[in-house]
């Protein structure tokens, strides 16, 4: 059989084409999971939560620097509060921690009512006088009712700043330990010529007249001399009486309409809280927690409802650094300090044994 020849490729349907490649792309899975919309919604609500709860109670906290904001006692979780003023140590700041306490609650608009927590034995006329009038003008511009809780001792320049009541009942509450009184001035002076004397030391100080060195303690006097310079000093102690005892006869209902009840207890002598009570310095013998429930009563809140908090200095990272106290280096400034105190003729609201001096060194309140 003869041979076929091979088959001609140009005859015959073409041969069908290649498929094209299939790319196949999978799709990712969301970092979230296949719930991850849900959880994003969750997420969001958490956001607008936080917020909320945020604005509800920013009042927990305190612009740094200042005060800080501590919890005191009744409802943590309330909004309104009572504001625990700390006033204690010997009054010689006018402008210390005290009046930052009072600016702070001017500037909290949920404090209904103020409890000044007094623990002090006074200090001189003017921080006195100028505590009473700051706490005066936020009680009058806030319209917040004002209670006093006494601590160890609340005498002299301490008392005075508890007038700051008013003639509003029940208002005044003493610890059964507590000591008052103390109504009066006193304007410590020394007279030292005899011993500088002993060291043939003499005062020569210059002076525009012989009153610019009144009250100082080196400056021999004649008898004559020293009489009409007791006489110029007297007239001053004599004025801040006046307004010391004007100021209780405002703060106190009973001395209203009975001169000799003031004049018996207006004699500088310190009182204890049984004492104070029958005499009429104080309303009820009482601890602070009572001066809190009375507040809230003023302030017409439940307890319940509201939430006392105090105020504490805020440590500096310098006092964090020094908080261990090394040994005072021997040096002339406090001595020198102390010397110069002696030499200055300043009235006191002070119910103290030790002199004046010591108004540069550790008495100083926070």
């Amino acid at each position: 059989m003869p041979d076929m020849p091979p088959p001609n490729p140009s005859f015959g349907p073409p041969p069908p084409p290649p498929s094209p490649p299939q790319i196949i792309i999978q799709q990712q899975q969301s970092a979230l999971g296949r719930y991850g919309k849900f959880l994003l919604i969750l997420l969001g609500l958490a956001v607008m939560s936080l917020i909320g709860m945020s604005a509800s109670y920013q009042s927990y906290f305190s612009s740094p620097g200042g005060p800080q904001e501590k919890y005191h006692s009744l409802s943590e979780v309330a909004d309104e509060k009572i504001a625990l003023i700390d006033v204690s140590g010997t009054l010689l700041e006018a402008d210390g921690f005290i009046k930052q306490q009072l600016d702070q609650v001017r500037e909290d608009d949920q404090v209904v009512a103020l409890v000044l927590r007094i623990d002090s034995p006074g200090g001189t006329v003017t921080a006195s006088d100028y505590l009473y009038h700051h706490v005066q003008e936020l009680a009058r511009d806030r319209k917040l009712p004002v209670v006093v809780s006494m601590g160890s001792m609340c005498a002299s320049g301490g008392y005075y700043i508890a007038m700051t009541v008013g003639n509003q009942e029940k208002t005044i509450f003493a610890e059964p330990t507590s000591w008052t009184g103390s109504i009066g001035v006193v304007i410590p002076h020394y007279d030292l010529s005899g011993l500088l004397a002993s060291y043939q030391v003499k005062d020569d100080s210059i002076a525009s007249h012989k009153n610019k060195l009144m009250g100082s303690p080196t400056r021999e006097l004649s008898d004559e001399e020293r009489l009409e310079e007791r006489q110029l000093f007297q007239d001053l102690v004599d004025r801040s009486f006046a307004r010391f005892k004007e100021i209780v006869r405002n703060g106190r209902p009973k001395f209203q309409a009975d001169d000799a009840a003031l004049d018996k207890v207006a004699t500088g002598q310190i009182f204890t809280a049984g004492q104070a009570l029958e005499l009429g310095l104080v309303d009820e013998i009482a601890f602070v927690e009572r001066a809190i429930e009375r507040a809230a009563e003023l302030a017409g809140k439940s307890p319940k409802k509201l939430r006392c908090v105090k105020y504490v200095k805020p440590a500096s990272p310098l006092d964090s650094l020094l908080s261990v106290k090394a040994p005072a280096t021997p040096g002339l400034s406090a001595e020198v300090t102390a010397l110069l105190e002696l030499s200055v003729p300043r009235a006191y609201y002070l119910c103290t044994l030790l002199p004046a001096m010591f108004e540069g060194t550790n008495l100083h309140g926070h």
